[in-house]
């Protein structure tokens, strides 16, 4: 499994991608723009066809069967392949981390979370809580990841699910004005102290400036979970891995939906 040693098990290695992308940035869809027949075409077809050729169509070994992604998996060659010879930046979106899967499951069991509401995926990956989010009937949806593929494989997921594209923004978020949000969710996030940091302060800002709820879903990282952030954390749900998701994170049994109230 080499590609798998290279860059996924604990997502803690990658703040140097971080580091190297903040300065780049791009709304990948305009507001507004939801055509789902169309949505292949604003897709680099070079890219579509890699990612098409390189992923599996998967809603197995999750806490959301109900959610079909595109993912890497062991059937995939490059599961197997040295990192190295991945074309693209490191590939974060193509795994369902622990905690996007307890934050889409809580949306999808909890529906009144996010109907009519504004809702803000920071660093969304492969797009399974705002897909959750939409299905849940969230009345505006921005995904954010600092990965240009990561907005495609979004797009491509919005397609196997059967939904409008939401607008997904390419660029480090943390950097811009902040705008108003009835709820903004981010799974695993926490990898990262200088991140971690950074994220703490700015969902303090979004929660005092617009009265933001603010969930976060981890699986216990210890970034996260000896992070001074805990003493403004409210336990909303904990849940069972399932075992694939068990095996691919370092035998991570549980993760947990927090509520943040600074």
């Amino acid at each position: 499994m080499a590609l798998s040693l290279g860059w996924k098990a604990p997502r803690n290695r990658c703040g140097l991608l971080l580091q190297a992308m903040r300065s780049s940035g791009l709304l990948l869809f305009p507001c507004g723009w939801c055509p789902w027949r169309g949505a292949g075409s604003f897709l680099d077809p070079e890219i579509k066809a890699f990612l098409e050729e390189n992923t599996e169509v998967t809603s197995s070994g999750s806490l959301t069967p109900e959610i079909q992604l595109r993912l890497l998996t062991p059937r995939c060659k490059f599961w197997w392949e040295r990192a190295d010879l991945w074309p693209h930046s490191d590939p974060y979106w193509a795994i369902y981390w622990p905690g996007g899967q307890a934050l889409s499951r809580y949306l999808l069991d909890n529906p009144d979370v996010v109907r009519g509401k504004s809702v803000l995926d920071l660093g969304s990956g492969c797009g399974a809580t705002a897909i959750a989010a939409k299905m849940s009937g969230a009345s505006r949806i921005l995904a954010n990841d600092i990965d240009p593929i990561a907005g495609m494989a979004i797009t491509l997921n919005c397609e196997l699910n059967r939904l409008n594209p939401f607008p997904i923004l390419i660029q480090n978020i943390l950097n811009l004005e902040q705008d108003k949000w009835d709820l903004v969710v981010l799974g695993d996030m926490f990898y990262d102290e200088n991140l971690a940091d950074s994220l703490h302060q700015w969902l303090k800002k979004c929660f005092w400036t617009y009265r933001t709820r603010v969930l976060i879903g981890d699986p216990g990282r210890p970034q996260f979970s000896g992070h001074t952030i805990q003493h403004h954390l409210h336990k909303v749900v904990e849940y069972s891995l399932l075992e694939p998701t068990r095996q691919e994170n370092s035998g991570l049994t549980t993760s947990t939906v927090w509520d943040f109230q600074p």
